[in-house]
């Protein structure tokens, strides 16, 4: 049974690097040290397409040769919110980017029994109200985890907040556009499904172990 959600609200990164990295990330060869670096440059590229409609305003700069008007970001503040631990991969790569950006965390795990999301920590900025929130997490699965952080980033007066994944199920995407009407999910892959153990098929098997080689 196909997965239906509001595709207008969800991005496909699917430039020809991404997509060759990415296969790179899923081959179970792959050590940890080339995984954490793909998983920075993956976020890096996800980036770009998550912060493409920031505003734009002039200004006055001198070059070498003479003085010009040209762009720059129009006062847009921003924080990186990394959903614990995986998402602390992608949060280099987001900040090569966006070197101003603020750095908050929501520390979330799963149950491995009900695949239900628990909060166990979370430190955000003090104006994060007046920021956009880009949330991070490798892998959307069943949207628990990701929808528990956006929940409570809206209930810290945050109004505008993007999920930025490396790998989706439908199911994911789902349950995260269904619970927020104004969220916006970025992702390199809409993968096939979820299997009986929550696990996305093909995926890339724990993110998080592979990033800290842990088990």
């Amino acid at each position: 049974m196909s997965v239906e959600f509001d595709q207008s609200r969800l991005t496909v990164v699917d430039h020809p690097m991404v997509q060759h990295k990415l296969t790179i990330m899923r081959d179970v060869k792959t050590g940890s040290k080339q995984f954490r670096e793909l998983v920075k440059e993956l976020a890096l590229f996800e980036g770009y397409e998550a912060t493409r409609d920031f505003p734009l305003e002039d200004v006055e700069v001198t070059t070498p040769i003479c003085t010009t008007t040209a762009k720059q970001i129009a006062g847009r503040k921003v924080a990186i919110i990394p959903i614990l631990r995986a998402g602390l991969g992608m949060v280099d790569g987001m900040l090569e980017l966006i070197p101003a950006a603020r750095v908050g965390h929501v520390g979330m795990y799963r149950d491995e029994e009900t695949h239900e999301p628990h909060e166990y920590y979370c430190k955000v900025p003090a104006d994060i109200d007046q920021r956009t929130c880009l949330v991070v997490d490798p892998m959307l699965a069943t949207g628990g985890s990701a929808t528990a952080a956006i929940e409570y980033l809206r209930s810290q007066g945050v109004k505008d907040v993007r999920l930025l994944v490396l790998i989706a199920a439908p199911e994911g995407i789902k349950a995260v556009l269904d619970a927020d009407p104004d969220v916006r999910v970025y992702t390199c892959s809409v993968d096939e499904r979820l299997n009986e153990n929550a696990y996305i098929v093909p995926g890339l098997g724990d993110a998080g172990d592979r990033i800290f080689g842990t088990k």
